[in-house]
């Protein structure tokens, strides 16, 4: 019998065009949508009729029809999503461009940052159109970032020996990472705390009680994660070098001890230079001026701060250093390693990045003046600012900068 209906158009694939398609159909990472779209053209190419492509991807058969003549006619391009009916745009390219450098290059005259409203009423646009082109383009005047640039003039070369001691530690020895957490404050609410319960969050007043504070001196130990800890009233030299002694009791004899410090000048006093030159295993490698985020107890200070001391309730001292040291306790009984990853020479480099974004430095003003090109924002873009991440995760926790 001779076919009747409306003849099908004939669908001939090139080598380079079977080559991407196919590559779209077998990679993960292709909305769902487009490969199903190539799946239909490669059917087609095959010679198979539109109802049978359709009985196979499980569309109706005149939607075959549609991309496989989209295809012939527009080829690959076609299987994109075509202009549809609406409204002429009433934001031009330029009113666009106006509210990115307005936000990037100036702020408004009675505050320090811009709000969707206020540019709206300086733009004379509406506050969601100033919304939309935000979140496209990616400036969030709403969220400032800190950041600090270490003025050492040996940064270099101390990042290389903190950071070998993390990547390539020496051999027969430890490598501590050693501070003190000073003025740790006892607090009691004036209140009762409300607790929790479906659907209203735990409650605690935001005035309190002073009931005094302790200080921690702690060693992380880099390989293992366990923790060393000693509180005492002050921190003072004297503590420091009490905190030392333990250290090397603690330590099995016969291995040496390296400790990693920041520049506080405790740790640098003639008592502590000369307890040192009778205790011969202990090396101290000091982090760059400004550049805590280069010793990883610091990290491991932000664990006991948000799990054990920012919403507990403290009527003492004592009491809140009976709950430092079982914090401490549970910690060592399942310590958690954190694994450095970058390297000594990328993170400089890292670092450049805040040199090109400084007005003031010589690139920039050699450069001219600065002209605002729009490219949408990606959830890949990289980050501004130096991190240390932790995966709560078993196991090791990486930790990036």
């Amino acid at each position: 019998m001779a076919r009747t209906g409306r003849p099908r158009a004939e669908l001939v694939l090139t080598e380079e065009e079977r080559a991407a398609l196919e590559g779209w159909v077998r990679r993960r990472s292709t909305p769902q949508a487009w490969a199903l779209r190539c799946r239909i053209i490669v059917a087609c190419a095959s010679g198979a009729t539109n109802t049978d492509v359709a009985a196979e991807v499980g569309i109706p058969p005149q939607a075959v029809g549609r991309w496989r003549a989209r295809f012939v006619k527009y080829r690959i391009a076609g299987l994109g999503d075509m202009p549809r009916p609406g409204g002429p745009r009433t934001v031009t390219d330029e009113q666009v461009a106006a509210v990115v450098t307005a936000t990037l290059e100036r702020t408004p005259p009675h505050a320090t940052h811009w709000s969707t409203r206020s540019m709206a009423k300086e733009m004379g646009l509406s506050q969601s159109t100033v919304s939309r082109i935000w979140r496209t383009f990616g400036p969030q005047p709403h969220r400032p970032q800190t950041f600090k640039l270490s003025t050492d003039p040996y940064f270099v070369d101390k990042v290389h020996d903190v950071v070998g001691l993390y990547l390539d530690p020496p051999e027969r020895a430890l490598v501590f990472c050693v501070d003190e957490k000073s003025q740790i404050q006892a607090l009691d609410r004036s209140q009762p705390v409300l607790p929790m319960m479906p659907g209203v969050p735990q409650r605690l007043t935001h005035d309190y009680v002073r009931a005094g504070t302790t200080t921690l001196f702690a060693a992380l130990e880099v390989a293992s994660g366990k923790a060393i800890g000693s509180l005492h009233r002050r921190h003072r030299a004297e503590e420091f070098k009490k905190f030392l002694v333990k250290l090397d009791q603690e330590v099995p004899h016969g291995l040496d001890v390296h400790l990693v410090l920041d520049n506080y000048a405790t740790h640098k006093t003639p008592a502590v230079k000369t307890w040192l030159a009778a205790h011969p295993r202990f090396h101290l490698h000091f982090t760059p001026t400004g550049s805590s985020w280069l010793n990883l107890v610091e990290r491991w200070f932000a664990e006991l701060t948000n799990k054990r001391i920012r919403r507990g309730v403290h009527k003492s001292a004592q009491s809140l250093a009976a709950d430092i040291r079982t914090w401490i306790a549970a910690w060592t009984n399942d310590p958690r390693p954190y694994a450095w990853t970058k390297t000594a020479d990328e993170i400089p480099e890292r670092l450049a990045a805040y040199l090109n974004r400084i007005p003031d430095s010589e690139d920039q003003s050699s450069s001219g003046s600065s002209s605002v090109r729009l490219k949408p924002a990606t959830a890949s873009s990289s980050a501004s600012s130096i991190a240390v991440r932790s995966s709560f995760a078993s196991g090791p926790i990486a930790v990036t900068v």
